[in-house]
Order: structure tokens, then C-alpha cells, then sequence
């Protein structure tokens, strides 16, 4: 077993000001993201100008952080919200749903292409590859704040947390398990798949899946929030539960996307 490193969650202590890691993932998270867009914008013929670009990272980072925070209290924590409302713009405590963040940036997008005329799933196909570099940044993030901890373990490689919630025994490290799975091999797999121009929706059709089936599988590894608990007999968790219709939404728009797509509907 390994006994958990001494990293302080708050980042930079300024004053009165506390700069914790989780705030600095999403701000690098958007950065990053915001970089490779650009940079995957220059493939687009023209499609993409910088000021779109920023637009769109702009709209998907509002859009992905309140869906985040609304959609952890709506799925995972609802009688704290209701009784503290303000809490949920306290993002640097934790407390994000992927889920939440997810129709949050959709429902974003949406305003978006509205607002400039670009097709949705275009605009979501070109959005995607960038989001598992959010997505792994937050996972170090959630090991750094000692939260979603996984089920005891007996491997070489587990993890003593110091929480005092995770009491003294040796747990997977699911969110480096998550860091790796949906952070770089997500990322990789987007970006090769970018380079062989798939047909519109294929990518988005992608993602959707190979994202539910990482989440769903892990779900095995990881301790479900003590309130909550196993679901439906007792070995499915929340997030098994909602990334099924993510997984099968995903199974979805390849089918459609194969199959009523133009062949010059293709990422350019």
C-alpha cells in the first residue's frame, strides 16, 4: 500500500485569498482546451476563426461549470443545496457532476450555434477533443482534495487517504484510474480520430460511449457517495446509472451518423 502524499488542496495561500488546486485544473483545463482548439482550428478550411474558437470555449466552460455544480446537487447532494443554496459557487470545495456539466454545455452550444449560425453537432464535434484534458486535470484534482475515493483494495498500489472519512484502510486510487482512462487515452483517441475526418456526429457518437463505458466500468472501483450508496439491489452506483443513457445515446449518433451522413459531411 501507499501511504497518501502531503499535498496541501490549497495551492497558493494569499492573504485572506486561499488558491486551491481544483480552481487551478479548471483554469488551466480551460486554457489548454481553449490552446488546442485554436490550434485544431487551423484543419478547419476557415470554418473556425480565432473568435469563434474563444466563443465557444467561453460558452462550454460557463455552461460545463454550472451544469457541473447543479447537476452534483440535483444527482448527489440536493438537501445541502436546498439548505445553502450559495454553496454552489463554492467550486473550489469540490463537488462537480460530469453529467451536470454535460447537459450544461449542451444546453450552452445550443445559445451558441443560435447565435452564429453553426451547425450543433459540427460545433460538438469540434468541441470534444478538448474535453478530456479538462477531464483529467479535475480527476488530480479530486486525489489532490482526497474526494471520490475508491473501494478497499488489497493491490500494491493502493492508497491510504488521510481523510478521516477514509478511514485507515488502503483504497484503489480510482481517480488517477479516471485521470489516465478518461484524461489521456480519451484525449489521444479523440485526437486520432480528428485526423482520419470521420463523418459529422461520429466523433460525438464516440465520445458519448467510450466515455459511459470508461465511467461505467470504473464505477466497480470507486466507493459511491456515503448518502447514496448502492442503487437498485445494491451494486449500482449514480454514476452507472447516468452514464447508461450516455452509452446508449453515444451508440446512437454513430448509427446515425453513419448512416444518414453526406459524404461530404465530414470534419474538416
Amino acid at each position: 500500500m501507499i501511504a497518501f502524499p502531503d499535498i496541501d488542496p490549497v495551492a497558493l495561500q494569499l492573504g485572506p485569498v486561499a488558491i486551491h488546486w481544483y480552481g487551478l485544473a479548471y483554469v488551466a483545463a480551460i486554457g489548454l482546451g481553449w490552446w488546442y482548439l485554436r490550434w485544431q482550428a487551423v484543419d478547419t478550411a476557415g470554418s473556425w476563426s480565432p473568435d469563434d474558437v474563444a466563443d465557444v470555449v467561453f460558452y462550454a466552460a460557463v455552461g460545463g461549470v454550472l451544469g457541473g455544480r447543479i447537476g452534483y446537487g440535483l444527482f448527489y447532494n440536493l438537501p445541502t443545496y436546498l439548505s445553502d443554496p450559495l454553496a454552489i459557487f463554492a467550486v473550489w470545495q469540490g463537488g462537480m457532476s460530469f453529467h451536470g456539466g454535460l447537459v450544461g454545455i449542451v444546453i450552452a452550444l445550443w445559445f451558441f450555434c443560435r447565435a452564429r449560425d453553426h451547425s450543433f453537432v459540427r460545433t460538438t464535434d469540434f468541441l470534444i477533443p478538448a474535453i478530456p484534458i479538462g477531464l483529467g486535470l479535475g480527476r488530480v484534482a479530486n486525489f489532490i482534495n482526497q474526494e471520490l475515493w475508491g473501494a478497499p483494495s488489497e493491490l500494491p498500489w493502493a492508497v491510504v487517504f488521510t481523510h478521516p472519512a477514509a478511514g485507515a484502510l488502503a483504497r484503489h486510487p480510482s481517480q488517477l484510474y479516471e485521470a489516465v482512462l478518461e484524461g489521456v487515452v480519451l484525449f489521444v483517441a479523440m485526437y486520432l480520430l480528428v485526423r482520419v475526418r470521420p463523418r459529422t456526429g461520429v466523433i460525438t457518437g464516440i465520445f458519448l460511449c467510450a466515455y459511459g463505458a470508461i465511467r461505467f466500468a470504473i464505477e466497480f472501483v470507486r466507493e459511491p457517495d456515503a448518502h447514496l450508496g448502492y442503487l437498485y439491489g445494491g451494486w449500482l452506483t449514480m454514476g452507472q446509472v447516468l452514464s447508461t443513457p450516455m452509452l446508449i445515446a453515444g451508440i446512437g449518433f454513430v448509427f446515425w451518423a453513419t448512416r444518414r451522413a453526406r459524404p461530404d459531411e465530414r470534419v474538416g
